[in-house]
């Protein structure tokens, strides 16, 4: 009886004395969360830095001290998980990007961004397998590596980072490169991961016509059944929401409904196999038009507030530990003896992104603007640079790809293995503290302040802003005469161009007046809460 007796308080010393090095871990990696928020805010202004690189210097410092303060053995204060990434973090910063996206600017540039986004991702996928296969035979590490790992590769380093440039641009002064760089962003990520998993899927040792047919067939499936997932998810949001009239009783109810369908989309979508990028991303658009409108004013300006800060958090935690688990002993150890190797790797892989990235940015652009008719709407070859240059850093989202493909819960014990986890960490840590500290002076440079217009202060709470969250899906309204940032709406000149502008715009909005609204709520529509006067409808206008 006292042997079982002294057992169990020893277990429970055990328990609690790793209760407490969680709870101090996550004391300190809040307590950085806060410096970074901080610090980023003091060097808001600096020519050079931006939150993203903030954040990462600031891990990298930290993992240094904890590296010292345990003799090497660790850097780290959490355990990095592909799944605590993939369900926790990226989920509000899609879901944000969506709801927070000016839908006239996307949807106009819609087919550029799919091309951008889908098919070029495609293309630098091909390149960078293509290139790694070749190089790496002759530099002496494609033991291990199969035809599958390969592949892996080419969809790992095609999955771009545009937040550092993001924070740089201005989508009042630039909505056309902004639109394109932001839209391309989220579509390359939702493309990159359904490459990745259906490589992981198929059978690759036997490659035949069938197998591209069945690939290219299970994509296109992935793709729409993941918009449809998406769209149905926002919709059902704002049909309970209208009919049931939740903010009457509470608005917080309101704002938990949002929150918990938004990441119920997500969710069903990776228990479905779809991609959870693509269906959180168009759920939070269709929240926006639709849920949005339908919620009292109070908990409108609650939920842009929730989801702005929810995704600035999970971006800060991200490139924060990102700069920690640079420096994780455990990897670098089995490369120790063969640096060079690793720096080789990492060179390979850095041209490979510049070759497959401008292999598709200028080819595709001067498609794209062969389609455009008016010049406002055509693609610059400076604008081209930018984009081209949005689309080399690599960051969480090949970090996690990795990590999926050559570890096994984040450790490895194969040499090949190692060295494709320190190089993609290499990668990452360059492309976006180089590449990142040089986005702001670049965009200075070929694009001078003086061509745009003034900045405006950006604030979720400003009318502007908040009008433009609410834009219908394709075009102002009828009866506007200016563009929501307060700038004239392009006259077409001829009458082609009048049609060509306006028809589909004009057919969406008769049907989304017609039969969408009116089941599904959205502008115009007043929530009845009896602790507050009616809107009238010079009120209601304010939030279009």
């Amino acid at each position: 009886m006292g042997g079982e007796l002294s057992y169990a308080l020893s277990k429970m010393h055990m328990l609690s004395t790793s209760d407490y090095a969680s709870v101090v871990s996550m004391s300190i990696f809040v307590a950085l969360l806060c410096a970074c928020i901080v610090i980023g805010h003091l060097l808001e202004e600096n020519r050079w830095m931006n939150e993203s690189i903030t954040a990462l210097l600031i891990g990298l410092c930290t993992g240094e001290v904890i590296l010292l303060l345990s003799r090497g053995k660790s850097s780290h204060l959490l355990v990095f998980s592909e799944d605590l990434f993939f369900i926790y973090l990226l989920p509000p910063i899609i879901f944000n990007a969506g709801f927070q996206v000016k839908k006239k600017q996307f949807f106009v540039n819609f087919i550029t961004i799919i091309l951008f986004g889908a098919v070029g991702t495609l293309i630098s996928c091909g390149i960078i397998t293509y290139g790694v296969t070749q190089i790496f035979k002759r530099m002496g590490i494609s033991g291990s590596l199969e035809i599958g790992d390969y592949l892996a590769i080419g969809a790992i380093f095609a999955a771009t980072d545009s937040v550092c440039t993001l924070q740089v641009l201005n989508q009042d002064e630039t909505p056309l490169l902004y639109s394109l760089v932001f839209g391309e962003g989220v579509v390359n990520d939702a493309t990159s991961v359904v490459l990745f998993n259906a490589i992981k899927s198929f059978d690759l040792n036997q490659i035949d016509h069938r197998i591209g047919l069945h690939f290219f067939g299970n994509f296109l499936y992935l793709f729409i059944a993941s918009t449809v997932l998406g769209v149905l998810a926002g919709l059902l949001s704002a049909f309970i929401i209208k009919k049931l009239y939740i903010g009457r009783h509470s608005t917080d109810r309101e704002v938990a409904l949002m929150m918990l369908m938004a990441y119920l989309s997500y969710i069903l979508a990776e228990l479905w196999y779809l991609s959870g990028i693509l269906t959180v991303f168009f759920c939070g658009i269709v929240m926006s038009h639709y849920t949005w409108h339908n919620v009292s004013e109070s908990s409108r300006i609650t939920t842009k507030h929730a989801f702005a800060t929810l995704s600035f958090v999970a971006e800060t935690f991200i490139f924060l530990y990102v700069g920690m688990d640079a420096l994780d002993m455990e990897k670098w150890s089995f490369v120790s003896d063969r640096p060079g190797t690793s720096v080789a790797v990492s060179l390979v892989l850095l041209g490979l992104v510049l070759a497959g990235r401008a292999a598709f940015v200028f080819p595709l652009s001067f498609i794209s603007n062969l389609t455009k008719k008016s010049p406002n709407e055509r693609i610059s070859f400076r604008q081209q640079v930018i984009i081209w240059w949005a689309g080399l850093m690599r960051g969480a989202v090949s970090m996690a790809l990795a990590y999926n493909q050559f570890t096994l819960s984040g450790h490895t014990e194969l040499r090949t293995n190692a060295i494709m986890i320190t190089s993609t960490i290499t990668v990452v840590l360059v492309s976006t503290m180089v590449f990142g500290l040089m986005t702001k002076p670049l965009i200075r440079f070929l694009l001078p302040v003086g061509q745009a217009p003034p900045k405006r202060k950006n604030s979720l709470v400003n009318m502007d802003a908040s009008k433009s969250i609410t834009v219908p899906f394709l075009g102002p309204s009828q009866d506007s005469e200016t563009e929501i940032d307060g700038s004239e709406i392009h006259r077409p000149s001829t009458i082609r161009e009048l049609l060509n502008a306006h028809s589909v715009h004009r057919l969406w909005r008769k049907f989304d007046n017609a039969f969408m609204r009116p089941v599904f709520g959205g502008r115009g529509f007043v929530p009845a809460v009896p602790t507050s006067a009616p809107e009238t409808n010079g009120n209601q206008q304010e939030w279009h």
